[in-house]
């Protein structure tokens, strides 16, 4: 059992008799029922907990659950820790949950954290967790309870915090821990106080986190705590704990005054958190305690937090809040609404925030009226600050107020006040005057002198007087702006020209030149630029002359500007403007001087406007032969410009001029062009359709013939010429392509033969650029121009596609049927013989491939012997036949039975009733047989077949034909199939006894055989018989009433049948 090698037997049996020897592992291994299980596992003091945690895992999870029911109900103490090993190990398939009710079913706290502690870390099941928890504190593990609450991050916080306030453990530690981590201070704060655990609410601040002391010190004042315990837990926190939760958390109590000690602590020792400084300065506002002089010099409170404090204490403290810390909305609000105006006035005045003066003076504002009196009364005469004033001033502008605006500035600036000079002043009054009332800002300016001129003047324009501003311009003695007022905004070139010539100034002219050009006066302005002997603008002047055509003034213009600019710009477009004024003496005089003109550009220029004369000079001029050529060539000179192309050494000229001499049908001059472009490989085809076009195709191969000898010939110029020959003279291409195919783009030329129908050079080409599938199939395809017969095989043999073979089969079939046998020997190693075959039975033609038959019928292939063996046929060679069917049996006897069963001769129909008695056909090959008399053979067939039927008939048939040494014969051949019954009916009935006696005679002998075997056999039984009998009787003589212990032998057992001899007692007579 322990080798498992007996598997049939009775299991319930074994296991009862082992449990009884004390085999209780064995028992366990045979007991299926679950009773049975349970009365061995209560044994487990004789098995080894090895076995029994392997033997659960054999177990259905029910089946499990319920025996470690049963162990921890019989002996929990004994079994609990293999059943906690059990839990361990298939914790998964049992569950957890099962697992936990069944521990909690026996109150066995201890199994539960044993196990629980082995699978905490592979589950996140909350409930899990938590039963750890528990179990860990029933057995008192307290330091265990501890970690878990401090590290776990998978139990439910709140069920294992109200499971440890009704614990009310030792040790508070795990609750802290739980209540920190979730965020449940306040709970945790109300439970210590209320069980009066004062040092832990103390560990806790001062040891686990400080941080959480606001929430520590407001908890506890909602528990109505001694201030002093809060007081002296802050203060032994000191600056670890949160300044503004600490505050707030205070405040909202109405306690913020038990925070002095602690606030002045932090204070003194230089903290500038603005919730510390607010906290103070509210406590001494509540004192009374100086808070004038503690808004004014503490710097680091927050303006608007005690500000609003202040408001309903004292509105004047918040008004000093707010000013010190620029709290405009704020202070703008608490004066208001109580009606402190003067401090409001002076505070906007002081302030100069164009923003703040904005919201007050806005005519939302129902106070604006107020605030306006006490500026105008009280603010401003008490300054003596223009700066203050100016901006004061602005505001009113901004908040559009002008009539008092104005009434305040006349008063001050026009009746003999200290600031009557102020040019501040001054000019507030006049922009005032532009805003409010323009008819009042001529007078102003001619009566006052101290402001500034020219911002009030663009100002002035900006307000679309202009002509003010004139004034102002011409009285601070400004003539460039003063023009440009003329110019730009009055609009009259007319005023402005004669102003021009009044002052004569030179900037004042380039101005008018400006003007002038603006408005496409070109001639007008070039004369206004030449006076001011200014060139700046001469790229604007080039651009508009080029626009109105007038380059003999611009010649003149340029000329005065190279003397002040060397630019390549300025002398490129004087260059261009000689061209154009078809100057060409003096543009070669300029041209050979030194200049920084860009000749290139303009040379092109000229070219691209059909100015060739000028722009032959121009190229000439800096040895561009390339583009000379192009403009000779446009010239009609071709001679020439072949002799330029020849400098350049371009292919860009040379095509150039190759195009235009073909197009002018130069094509002397053309080919010498040529030969230097179709060295190139990219230029060639663009050279050869430049011929095309014009249908010049001698002329083109011509050029391509004499390239053939040039020292850079290349692939592309042997190519292209074959094409050309391809197209235009097929004569020479076979010539060509024999003599050059090593440097022709094969590619491109088979493309070029298969397009112009050159079969037999295709199929040339496909050879030698190796694809011979393609020449294979040319060949056939086009069979009068590119069939060979030695080259055809030669090429087969290379093929790599071999569905090109049958193809070439079909091909022979139409074309050369008599050459077929001698393609097949060639690709015979490499084709499928059975496609072959029925490719060729489907033709017709398998006569033609008798050869290749024969070549292959060692392969012994069923195809092939049916196709060889159906020419045997027609030809009536039954020698051969008869000797393929014996030596090569792999065809398909039957059909050729039947094909051979109807033949003339006799010799096929013997092959074919050989052939039926080969496939089985017993009844056809005697059949046959019998119609052509070969009695032998159907005897033989008779006897073979092993059919008793069949023998008889033909012994019956043998009788009605009088065939009497047949019949004796088949007697002796088919002995073992015939019934003598049968026998020696037919030979009384007609007479045949004497040809049958033999036959008799054999019978006779074996039945007396037979007869005396069964007697030797029946004697023997009967002394058996008896001798089991006499054994029998001699052991009841001796005393034995059990006739099964008669036997000698203890392994021994003698049975007796109902129709036996002997005794008939026994167990059960």
């Amino acid at each position: 059992m322990a080798n498992e090698m007996f598997t049939h037997y009775d299991k319930p049996r074994i296991a009862m008799l082992c449990e009884k020897a004390g085999l209780m592992q064995r028992a366990l291994e045979h007991y299926e029922n679950i009773d049975d299980l349970k009365r061995v596992l209560s044994r487990t003091e004789m098995i080894q907990p090895e076995f029994i945690v392997k033997f659960f895992g054999l177990q259905p999870a029910e089946t499990g659950i319920e025996m470690l029911h049963h162990l921890l109900r019989t002996n929990m103490r004994q079994n609990l820790q293999v059943v906690v090993q059990v839990a361990r190990e298939y914790s998964e398939q049992l569950t957890p949950a099962k697992l936990i009710e069944m521990f909690e079913t026996y109150n066995s706290w201890e199994g539960l954290f044993y196990y629980l502690g082995a699978v905490l870390l592979k589950t996140e099941d909350p409930a899990v967790h938590f039963k750890y928890i528990q179990a860990a504190a029933k057995v008192n593990n307290l330091q265990e309870v501890e970690r878990v609450t401090r590290e776990d991050n998978f139990y439910d916080a709140e069920q294992v915090r109200d499971f440890l306030k009704e614990a009310r453990l030792p040790d508070q530690r795990p609750l802290i821990n739980v209540c920190d981590r979730f965020d449940m201070v306040e709970d945790l704060t109300h439970f210590l106080y209320t069980n009066n655990m004062s040092k832990y609410i103390e560990l806790y601040v001062q040891k686990v986190n400080p941080m959480k002391a606001p929430q520590v010190a407001g908890a506890l004042l909602d528990a109505d705590c001694s201030e002093d315990f809060v007081r002296a837990l802050i203060l032994s926190v000191r600056a670890m704990a949160p300044a503004e939760q600490l505050v707030e958390e205070v405040e909202k109590r109405n306690r913020l005054k038990l925070l002095q000690p602690w606030l002045e602590q932090r204070q003194n020792e230089g903290v500038q958190e603005a919730a510390v400084h607010n906290a103070l300065m509210k406590i001494y506002i509540d004192m009374n305690n100086r808070p004038e002089e503690y808004l004014m010099s503490n710097m680091y409170y927050d303006s608007k937090v005690v500000g609003a404090y202040c408001e309903k204490r004292d509105p004047h403290l918040a008004f000093i809040a707010y000013k010190r810390g620029h709290c405009d909305a704020e202070l703008v609000d608490v004066t208001n609404r109580h009606g402190l105006f003067k401090q409001q006035a002076r505070y906007l005045v002081e302030r100069q925030d164009l923003d703040l003066w904005a919201t007050v003076l806005t005519e939302e504002n129902e106070h604006r009226r107020q605030c306006i009196d006490a500026v105008v009364q009280n603010a401003l005469p008490e300054t003596k600050n223009p700066d203050v004033v100016s901006t004061t001033v602005k505001a009113f502008m901004t908040a559009d107020l002008p009539n008092e605006l104005i009434e305040l500035l006349e008063k001050i600036v026009l009746q003999n006040s200290e600031f009557s000079d102020n040019h501040n002043l001054q000019n507030l009054l006049i922009l005032t005057a532009i805003k409010a009332d323009t008819t009042r800002v001529m007078d102003y300016i001619n009566r006052l002198n101290n402001y500034d001129m020219p911002d009030i003047a663009n100002i002035a324009v900006g307000s679309g007087l202009y002509e003010e501003a004139l004034v102002i311009f011409k009285k601070a003695n400004l003539p460039r702006e003063a023009a440009k007022v003329l110019i730009d905004y009055i609009k009259s070139i007319e005023r402005a020209t004669k102003f021009a010539e009044r002052v004569d100034q030179e900037e004042v002219w380039v101005m008018l030149g400006k003007a002038q050009l603006a408005e496409m006066m070109v001639k007008e302005c070039i004369v206004s630029f030449i006076k001011a002997h200014d060139a700046s603008e001469y790229q604007n002047v080039i651009h508009a002359a080029d626009q109105v055509g007038c380059y003999p003034e611009l010649v003149k213009y340029l000329t005065m500007c190279r003397k002040k600019v060397k630019e390549a710009y300025l002398d490129t477009s004087l260059i261009f403007a000689l061209a154009k004024s078809e100057a060409f003496a003096q543009l070669e005089e300029f041209i050979s001087a030194p200049n920084v003109g860009r000749i290139q550009d303009v040379a092109e220029r000229c070219y691209g406007e059909g100015m060739y004369e000028a722009a032959k000079i121009l190229f000439n001029s800096i040895s561009n032969f390339a583009r000379l050529a192009t403009c000779l060539m446009h010239l009609g000179k071709h001679q020439e410009a072949v002799d330029a192309a020849r400098k350049a050494n371009s292919a860009r000229t040379w095509k150039e001029v190759n195009a235009s001499c073909v197009k002018h049908k130069e094509f002397r001059l053309a080919q010498i062009c040529a030969l230097h472009i179709i060295v190139n490989p990219d230029e060639l085809e663009e050279l050869i359709s430049s011929y095309e076009k014009y249908g010049h195709f001698d002329e083109v191969i011509s050029v391509m013939e004499a390239g053939l000898g040039l020292e850079r010939a290349h692939m592309g110029i042997f190519t292209e010429l074959g094409i050309l020959y391809s197209k235009y003279k097929e004569s020479k291409l076979m010539e060509h392509i024999k003599l050059f195919w090593s440097r022709l783009n094969i590619r491109k030329m088979l493309k070029a033969c298969e397009s112009n129908a050159q079969w037999e050079e295709l199929t040339f080409l496909y050879l030698h650029y190796d694809e011979f599938d393609n020449a294979i199939l040319s060949m056939i395809a086009h069979p009068i121009e590119a069939w060979e017969p030695t080259k055809f095989k030669d090429t087969l043999t290379k093929v790599t596609n071999t569905e090109i073979f049958y193809k070439a089969i079909d091909f022979y079939l139409q074309q050369q049927p008599m050459l077929l046998t001698d393609l097949l020997s060639v690709i015979a190693q490499r084709v499928d013989h059975v496609r072959v075959v029925a490719q060729l039975r489907k033709a017709g033609h398998l006569p033609l491939v008798k050869s290749y038959l024969l070549q292959t019928q060692p392969l012994n292939i069923k195809e092939v012997n049916d196709a060889l063996y159906e020419l045997y046929v027609k030809d009536e060679d039954h020698e051969a036949l008869a000797a393929g069917v014996v030596e090569f049996t792999n065809f398909d006897s039957l059909e050729m039975a039947q094909l051979c069963k109807n033949h003339g001769l006799l010799q096929f129909r013997r092959i074919g009733a050989m052939l039926y008695r080969i496939s089985k056909k017993w009844a056809e090959s005697i059949a046959l047989s019998k119609q052509d008399k070969v009695w032998d053979e159907a005897i033989s067939t008779a006897a073979e077949s092993g059919s008793q039927s069949l023998a008889e008939d033909l012994l019956t048939f043998f009788v009605s034909e009088k065939l009497n040494a047949c019949f004796s014969a088949c007697l002796y051949t088919c002995y073992p199939l015939l019934r003598n019954d049968v026998v020696l009916e037919l030979a009384w009935r007609n007479g045949l006894n004497d040809f049958a006696m033999p036959f008799f005679v054999q019978t006779m002998r074996e039945m007396t055989v037979k007869v005396d075997t069964l007697i030797e056999k029946e004697r023997k039984k009967e002394e058996a018989l008896a001798e089991e009998k006499k054994k029998a009787e001699e052991a009841l003589a001796s005393g034995y009433s059990d006739v099964g212990y008669a036997a000698a032998d203890p392994n021994g057992m003698v049975v007796y049948g109902a129709n036996m001899g002997g005794m008939g007692y026994g167990y059960g007579y």
